[in-house]
């Protein structure tokens, strides 16, 4: 018998997973195609610098991460490792404003009641894995409690990554949701780092960003696309904010949030087509998938783990038990409590061809946490420093444990998704959707 379509009160029900509309799943297929070639480079950067890193060479793996270059007299005399964690990671969250304005403003999210569940779910996702870090170091004393950010974050394409090399055939619903739950999560991200993590906060140079930073949103506004305009003004916005003592990647979410989504109204209005923010993205979301997150996974993940009793001795650190606990289990049990109560307190129900064995895959898929993980871990306890090399070493085997445990779940459920998958193409054929338009589960 097919479940009633109301509640007992009489309200009607809704499903959790709704379908996205066409041109909105569309834009998100090529998302996520873009994010999943990222996350192979990411891969393949991350065990490249663990390699070098515990090889003979691990010196030349040292040099390179350490060798300084940069004008001083800007205060950018910084590091190949802190230009890639200050100047690269920018672009990573340019790409990550860019994504936010788009979804709030003009995607599917822009309605409440579709935003509800993935916030719902980058809140829980968050704030349970923060908990079970400070649980485990409150009484560890030493500073250590200023790490309750780092297992807070997800990686997006390590996670798709991780989905194209299981074969899995997760519902275009589930990897939207996925995307769209690590989209908040980048938000929430990056105002942990703009809040906790500024020291010294120098308000002229932050006042005097403002200048730039409106100088590049009056010309974009204007759709001037002119790089040797655009770019001196972000470089100018970038170089003010990292003076200023504001971690300089939230000079990216700025720029990004400065970009319009839809043509104003002196420009035909909203159906007179979209803004430069689809343009910017298509543009700067390959060099950011591609170069700069593989880069910075690159001179930050090279740890050298010290054999067996070196791993042990880093992975019996409570902070490294901190982040994985919060990583593995965290993440799973904040992101399923979270989809529960919005569907309890908004009477919605799970698509009938889903089960929350499907919620608990996402979430374990969600603690793959690498790249803001990292970063904030470096923010947190100082680059190079012994308590940096255990972050890195507890977000590798967190993200590694989490990863093998999403595997075996959304394997045991393929069988399921590969039939929703071909429901939804004969439904689209049926509908007369074209091929271009069903893409998101091909991933």
């Amino acid at each position: 018998m097919s479940p009633s379509n109301t509640t007992a009160g009489g309200r009607p029900r809704t499903g959790l997973f709704g379908h996205r509309t066409w041109p909105e799943a569309r834009r998100l297929a090529d998302v996520l195609r873009k994010e999943t070639v990222g996350g192979a480079l990411l891969l393949l950067a991350s065990v490249l610098a663990l390699g070098w890193a515990n090889s003979p060479w691990r010196e030349a793996y040292l040099s390179l991460r350490d060798v300084s270059f940069g004008p001083g007299s800007l205060q950018l005399d910084l590091s190949a490792g802190q230009w890639a964690a200050d100047g690269l990671l920018a672009v990573f969250f340019f790409v990550a404003g860019l994504e936010l304005k788009r979804e709030f403003v003009a995607g599917d999210l822009r309605d409440p009641r579709r935003a509800a569940l993935p916030v719902a779910a980058a809140i829980g996702g968050m704030v349970v894995p923060a908990l079970m870090f400070v649980l485990v170091n409150v009484g560890t004393g030493d500073g250590a409690l200023r790490g309750w950010a780092i297992p807070t974050a997800t990686d997006i394409a390590f996670a798709l990554a991780v989905l194209a090399v299981i074969s899995s055939h997760l519902p275009s619903a589930l990897r939207t949701f996925l995307l769209t739950l690590a989209v908040v999560d980048d938000l929430f991200a990056i105002t942990i780092i703009a809040v906790f993590f500024t020291a010294d906060l120098a308000l002229g140079p932050l006042l005097l960003a403002l200048l730039p930073l409106a100088g590049f949103a009056v010309l974009v506004q204007r759709r001037v696309r002119s790089w040797w305009l655009l770019l001196p003004l972000a470089a100018a916005t970038w170089t003010l904010v990292h003076a200023s003592g504001v971690h300089a990647t939230v000079a990216g979410v700025l720029l990004g949030f400065a970009v319009p989504v839809l043509r104003s109204q002196r420009a035909g209005g909203p159906g007179a087509g979209p803004g430069l923010a689809e343009h910017f993205e298509h543009r700067f979301r390959p060099l950011s998938a591609g170069v700069a997150v593989p880069v910075f996974a690159f001179l930050s993940a090279g740890v050298a783990i010290g054999g067996l009793a070196g791993l042990g001795a880093a992975l019996s650190d409570p902070i490294a038990i901190g982040i994985i606990a919060g990583l593995v289990l965290g993440k799973v049990i904040g992101i399923s409590a979270a989809t529960f109560l919005v569907a309890r307190f908004t009477h919605a129900d799970l698509d009938e061809d889903l089960s929350w064995l499907d919620v608990v895959g996402v979430g374990l898929l969600a603690g793959i946490g690498f790249t803001v993980s990292l970063l904030i871990g470096e923010l947190a306890f100082g680059a190079g420093s012994e308590r940096d090399e255990h972050v890195k070493v507890a977000v590798l085997t967190g993200s590694l444990v989490a990863a093998t445990l999403a595997a075996v779940v959304l394997r045991v459920r393929n069988r399921v998704y590969r039939q929703i998958e071909e429901a939804e193409q004969v439904d689209s054929d049926r509908d007369g959707i074209p091929d271009i338009y069903r893409t998101t589960d091909r991933i």
